[in-house]
């Protein structure tokens, strides 16, 4: 087991290390000259010469960059070029914004998503079946961002149950960020939950018909623990998707973010790429591929203790 997570951090590191580079040389070559972002384009060209010796772009690409990356392995990403503040503070105050919300998503998925998805798939064919199937199809042809104006309509404007905007901090009222959670999260999860249930339904289904259940069933074993037995076995293709779920709520929280007004990752994100923030962008994207590592390798961890065989592959 030791070998197999050493395997994966080292995997993860140079995932990291890839994007990281990869984001530093597109985001130069996409932005071009920053300063004339940085100031606009009334701005003279002693005025831009002078800002670019202040954030150092007047050097040579690839020195920005070794300098930058030293910095970096150190978790000090610089400052930023527009209010000259340090990155690792903006992110570190925008982001428990960010997982709380995607947290929250997270867990209605993996909730919901497994009731629903044992519920199906242990009897198919069922009214809840064919309902579950129909709303996978149509959430997900649905856009995001409208499915999150019709709850903020609905549920905040109309009925007054959960505020339309803005984020309550834990510290000041439990409750309140709860509630500030709830519409945020909910409109991240409803497609997530229809995914997931449906992995869990079809991988149950498949499940059913191997031999070993009806060898279970034939041994007097009650419907409760072969039923536990099928779930252990048709868990790790749930576990994937709910993996590749949180990756994709990290981007759908950009979206959510600008409709509720919520001042996590997604809103810095969106104000750094229009300003040409480049320290920014960068400590958002190490910090994102970090997290995504972290989950996929607890994701390994989890597969290897349903399915020992998963550590040799």
């Amino acid at each position: 087991m030791l070998q197999f997570v050493i395997r994966r951090v080292i995997s993860g590191i140079i995932l990291v290390a890839v994007v990281s580079s990869a984001t530093f040389f597109l985001a130069h070559l996409a932005i071009g000259d920053p300063t004339i972002g940085l100031l606009g384009s009334s701005a003279t060209q002693d005025q831009m010469a002078s800002l670019a010796a202040k954030i150092g772009t007047d050097r040579p690409l690839i020195v920005q960059f070794f300098d930058w990356a030293g910095h970096a392995i150190t978790g000090d990403f610089g400052d930023s070029w527009r209010n000259f503040q340090s990155v690792s503070s903006q992110i570190g105050l925008k982001l428990p914004v960010t997982l709380s919300i995607v947290t929250f998503a997270i867990l209605l998925t993996a909730l919901f998503g497994a009731l629903l998805g044992i519920a199906t798939g242990l009897r198919p064919g069922t009214l809840v079946d064919r309902v579950l199937q129909w709303l996978s199809v149509i959430l997900f042809a649905l856009p995001g961002f409208w499915v999150a104006l019709v709850l903020v309509i609905t549920f905040a404007v109309n009925l007054k149950w959960f505020p339309a905007v803005g984020y309550v901090q834990p510290t000041a009222s439990v409750s309140g960020w709860l509630r500030s959670l709830a519409l945020p999260g909910i409109s991240l999860a409803l497609g997530a939950v229809v995914m997931v249930a449906s992995q869990l339904r079809n991988a149950l289904v498949e499940t059913s018909q191997l031999d070993y259940v009806r060898t279970l069933r034939s041994r007097g074993l009650s419907n409760g623990r072969v039923t536990l037995h099928m779930v252990r076995n048709a868990a790790p293709t749930s576990l994937t998707v709910l993996a590749l779920m949180f990756v994709g709520l990290l981007g759908g929280a950009v979206v959510v973010e600008q409709i509720f007004a919520l001042p996590g990752i997604g809103a810095l994100t969106t104000a750094s790429s229009q300003n040409g923030d480049i320290p920014i962008l960068l400590g958002i994207t190490v910090v994102t591929v970090a997290f995504v590592v972290v989950v996929n390798l607890v994701l390994d961890l989890l597969l290897g203790w349903i399915n020992p065989k998963a550590r040799q592959s």
